[in-house]
């Protein structure tokens, strides 16, 4: 592969000094205008492999390159205008509107004291407008559903215009009514050339989506490849410790559970 986006080498990551590795000697290449999807039970170092990549911790060893630079050698700006993070929840406290949030992801695009100019309502209105919730652009934020609150978060990420989105258990509260405009909003941003990477425990999810996948288990055992490769009975099996096929239906992988 030329020129990924994302370039991890030989990254080894430990939460405690008793050396239990959640991750160990990775690498691997993302690269620009792919769908990832990172796959595996919970508890099993998904998010901490986002924030990696986001800089919010630091690998015990190796080297991150984001668009070819060393991820050290960005400024918080920097990092701000690359990459948008959509969190699994977010503990919102202030009264905001919708739009008052969703403007909060230019953040990176404006300079200390300055406020949103018109550009930047375009932007937050537009990314509304993707995840289907322009008409409640006033309501408060605070009287979202859960559903609505993850579209916001999305939204939010969106008004960013990030080079590379991330997006940690995005389906989680989504209905699947929202869980099939969200999927609809991604492949839309990957044809305008955003880089996705997104973690998730379903299977069928990641199959819809992702063209590359990182499938993470137990004891360092991470396989990544295209997702046609990596996406099978065996893997799945082995991954989640239960018996698993896929099938085929109208074209689309359904992972049945035995």
């Amino acid at each position: 592969m030329k020129n990924p986006l994302i370039n991890l080498e030989n990254i080894s990551f430990t939460y405690n000094s008793e050396n239990n590795h959640v991750l160990r000697t990775l690498s691997l290449e993302i690269q620009k205008g792919e769908i990832t999807a990172i796959l595996g039970p919970n508890g099993i170092g998904k998010t901490t492999l986002l924030h990696l990549i986001l800089g919010w911790i630091k690998a015990d060893n190796g080297y991150i390159y984001l668009d070819g630079k060393k991820q050290g050698n960005y400024t918080r700006r920097e990092m701000g205008r690359l990459l948008g993070l959509v969190p699994q929840d977010e503990h919102i406290t202030f009264e905001y509107s919708l739009l008052e949030y969703v403007l909060l992801g230019r953040t990176p695009h404006l300079h200390s004291l300055e406020s949103p100019g018109e550009k930047d309502y375009e932007a937050a209105i537009t990314a509304l407008k993707k995840v289907g919730l322009e008409n409640l652009s006033d309501r408060p934020v605070t009287h979202l559903s859960g559903g609505e609150k993850q579209l916001v978060l999305v939204a939010r990420s969106l008004a960013q215009e990030p080079k590379i989105l991330l997006l940690d258990e995005p389906m989680s509260n989504l209905d699947l009514g929202n869980k099939l405009r969200l999927i609809e909003v991604l492949r839309s941003l990957k044809k305008e050339g955003v880089t996705i990477l997104f973690t998730s425990h379903e299977p069928e999810v990641a199959a819809s989506l992702s063209s590359y996948l990182i499938l993470m288990g137990n004891d360092n055992n991470i396989e990544h490849g295209t997702t046609e490769k990596i996406l099978t009975s065996e893997s799945l099996s082995r991954i989640y410790g239960v018996r698993v096929r896929i099938a085929d239906y109208e074209g689309k992988k359904i992972v049945i559970w035995h």
